[in-house]
């Protein structure tokens, strides 16, 4: 009897579940969409965040410290060949710094923030400095060339093990150092025989970057946890906030630095399509054939491939999105605000 009952308990829940999904999928959907949501401008949202006041400052100074007492560890680590992986949550920012400013003051150090021309002035500078201990064959030269100056520094080993130039890389996962280039690129330098690497690494999928021969074969890490729980404020300063939207001011810095490096003629077109945009701000957008038909008549583009040259540029770029207009004909549009876009033209002019 009990049984029957608890039976029936289950199918009469199973069958008001379906019925309330039937009753809640005949109803009215909501019209409300994301963009009618009235977010924080992002500079406010960020000097907000800037002012958030730290918690349990004493147990981080604590976990910090007992951080430091392994420096000698490391650096014994380095010495033996291992490159030096930082994972856990929190910025590692200031701890791998730290540790090479104390513990590595007898070696050359190169703090890398993005893979620039800058890096390989930084590491033939560094290079000089060291250049006493090798020999004079081995000296220094002037070429830029990245494959040269990997191979310069892959050479014989040195007769004194302890030295070497360490390369530090925070956020070695971040999304200017994410792409396979540039991680064959440090793997290739952490391989070099008077190269040591210090790294730390905050995405969950970043082991994903490299394959078994740059894990255990050139970059060669030693994987230690060290969670700081400090915030990250350089590794998320050039990421988007999700509460916020981007300011208008900010945008049409960013899309004016894009157009300077485009020719006049294609900063021509551009501006056409803004002027049309800000004197028809109802329209879905501006017709293709209209713009080439303008383009022409001012002898900005020769031919329909041209303009399609400049539009391919600017849409890898995204200064202008396509469109479909409720005749089915695809329209341009530029994705900024009036203001925004009343601010790149002036600064255009």
């Amino acid at each position: 009897m009990d049984f029957n009952a608890a039976e029936e308990e289950e199918f009469g829940f199973s069958r008001n579940y379906f019925l309330a999904k039937e009753t809640g999928s005949s109803g009215k959907k909501s019209a409300r969409k994301l963009s009618d949501i009235n977010v924080v401008d992002e500079q406010e949202l960020r000097e907000a965040s800037a002012n958030i006041e730290p918690k349990h400052q004493n147990d981080v100074a604590d976990l910090i410290n007992s951080y430091k007492s392994l420096y000698p560890k490391w650096v014994f680590d380095l010495r033996c060949g291992f490159g030096l992986l930082m994972y856990g949550f929190g910025s590692k920012k200031s701890l791998i710094e730290d540790f090479a400013s104390t513990a590595l003051a007898e070696h050359s150090v190169v703090v890398i923030i993005a893979l620039a021309e800058i890096l390989w002035e930084q590491l033939k500078l560094n290079r000089k400095v060291s250049s006493r201990s090798l020999p004079k064959v081995q000296q220094p030269f002037s070429s830029r060339s990245m494959d040269d100056l990997l191979a310069f520094l892959d050479g014989p080993e040195m007769d004194e093990k302890d030295s070497f130039i360490c390369v530090v890389v925070n956020n070695i996962d971040g999304p200017g150092l994410r792409d396979t280039e540039t991680q064959q690129y440090l793997a290739r330098l952490a391989s070099c025989s008077y190269i040591r690497v210090v790294a730390s690494i905050d995405h969950v999928n970043a082991p994903l970057l490299w394959d078994k021969k740059m894990v255990h074969a050139q970059f060669n890490w030693y994987w230690y946890h060290v969670p700081t729980f400090a915030p990250y404020k350089v590794e998320g300063l050039f990421l988007p906030l999700i509460l916020a939207h981007g300011s208008s001011k900010q945008s049409a810095k960013t899309a004016l630095i894009v157009l300077q490096s485009l020719t006049p003629n294609a900063q021509s077109v551009f501006r056409i399509l803004a002027e049309y945009q800000l004197s028809h701000p109802d329209d879905e957008g501006m017709a293709i054939d209209d713009l080439y038909s303008i383009s022409r008549e001012r002898f900005l583009v020769s031919s329909q491939v041209t303009l399609n040259a400049h539009l391919t540029e600017f849409k890898d770029h995204e200064l202008v999105k396509t469109k479909r207009h409720s005749d089915g004909q695809d329209c341009l549009y530029i994705p900024l605000t009036k203001e925004g876009l009343e601010k790149l033209l002036s600064e255009m002019s």
